[in-house]
């Protein structure tokens, strides 16, 4: 599974909207992480149009109760 990452931890503080848009590195993250998920999503996209398919994943059921 694909994880989109950052530049730091993908969160912003503050106790208001207000406050929220004055952490300049939450913001600045938010941004990062907005920019790196526009971008993979678009890797999937082009790998779907030339052909790439998702792999089929191999499925065992183990019964741990004997």
């Amino acid at each position: 599974m694909p994880i989109v990452s950052s530049t730091y931890w993908n969160t912003i503080h503050g106790n208001n909207l207000e406050e929220t848009t004055q952490d300049e590195e939450g913001m600045q993250t938010m941004y990062n992480l907005g920019k790196n998920m526009a971008w993979m999503l678009k890797c999937i996209e082009a790998g779907k149009n030339a052909g790439i398919k998702y792999p089929e994943n191999a499925k065992k059921h183990t019964n741990f109760i004997r």
